[in-house]
């Protein structure tokens, strides 16, 4: 066996098996997904799925595409009304994630989330616009099979829009911080002691937001405190579950998700948890932005500082231009002899 092939199938090996982690994902995360179930045991607030997906794609590549399409296959087909609507429900919801996938390269996005760019492609290509797919599609689907009348579809299609946003929104940051995740090294005591805090202030505030009252507004300094000093590393998983605490919320209908219509729930829900995903990721990415400015700024400043005690210990002579464009006397003399010797010699 040569060497090519060898590569070639190690190569088509590692595919195969990123294709079967991603559709087990798709399906572990899903059934977790549909605990919060709203509209007929199948359309949640929250689905996971879409953001694993949009983060495989963007982290292992489109060749990962068919784990998705067998992952919404497994999903729907004990959902699905019809075989012909399971293949169309699948269908949008692989081709959702490919959408934003394709949006968010030719916006250059970058998974680092570093840059307010990035922040808001995520937001409003890869979850608002890319997620429109997989919503018309499936609520469509659902509302020909004669599974939905007419004034259930809009409610089911905000539902729908809702929980793949979210999934993108909440779920795909977090993947990324663990994709760069490392054991941290040198960090003070004061950094585990405030990170603690943090995680037990969240916990509290999950407890209040699930209650009878209507205090959603604690979690924004959370989000804040999170973004501002662990970045995108404390801001992912404080948007996660200050989202899944309003979802619960939602599903009992706590205020302020006591309308007694399903779609008025919906936009109050959607407005907090895009509020919330957008507070953080925008202030995490402001201040990575800043943090490496000040970086850049510092090396800058450092190297300045080298070629100054360089310059004052004489190691350094810069030729300075004249008037006339030239260094310095030396050069055009030696400029000139040159010329004469050429000229002599072409002579």
């Amino acid at each position: 066996m040569t060497v090519s092939r060898r590569e070639r199938l190690r190569r088509n090996g590692g595919a195969a098996l990123d294709i079967v982690v991603v559709a087990a994902l798709y399906y572990g995360s899903a059934e977790l997904g549909l605990l919060q179930q709203l509209v007929r045991g199948q359309v949640t607030p929250l689905w996971p799925p879409t953001g694993i997906a949009l983060a495989a794609l963007l982290l292992r590549g489109p060749r990962v595409w068919p784990g998705i399409a067998l992952g919404a296959l497994l999903v729907n087909v004990s959902l699905g009304p019809s075989i012909p609507a399971v293949l169309a429900i699948a269908s949008g919801n692989t081709l959702a994630p490919l959408c934003s996938y394709a949006l968010l390269r030719r916006a250059g996005f970058r998974t680092e989330l570093d840059r307010l760019r990035d922040a808001l492609a995520l937001i409003f290509l890869g979850a608002f616009t890319g997620m429109l797919v997989s919503a018309t599609t499936g609520s469509a689907t659902l509302a020909l099979a004669g599974v939905l009348s007419a004034d259930q579809f809009w409610p089911t299609w905000s539902v729908w829009w809702t929980g793949d946003a979210m999934g993108v929104l909440v779920v795909a940051p977090v993947l990324f911080v663990l994709r760069s995740a490392h054991r941290p090294k040198d960090v003070p005591l004061s950094r585990w002691t405030e990170a603690l805090l943090l995680l037990a202030a969240t916990a509290c505030v999950g407890l209040v937001e699930t209650g009878d009252t209507p205090l959603m507004f604690l979690g924004f300094p959370l989000l804040i405190w999170a973004a501002f000093r662990f970045q995108l590393a404390g801001a992912a998983p404080c948007a996660l579950a200050v989202s899944t605490f309003a979802i619960i919320a939602a599903s009992r209908g706590s205020a302020p998700f006591s309308a007694p219509d399903l779609l008025t729930n919906m936009i109050v829900l959607q407005a907090f948890n895009g509020s919330s995903s957008l507070t953080a990721l925008l202030v995490a990415a402001a201040v990575s932005e800043r943090n490496q400015s000040q970086r850049e700024i510092t090396r800058a400043c450092g190297h300045l500082a080298d070629m100054v005690a360089t310059i004052a210990a004489g190691g350094y002579h810069p030729s300075l231009p004249d008037r006339d464009g030239r260094k310095d006397d030396e050069d055009e003399q030696g400029g000139g002899a040159g010329h004469l010797g050429r000229t002599r010699g072409s002579a």
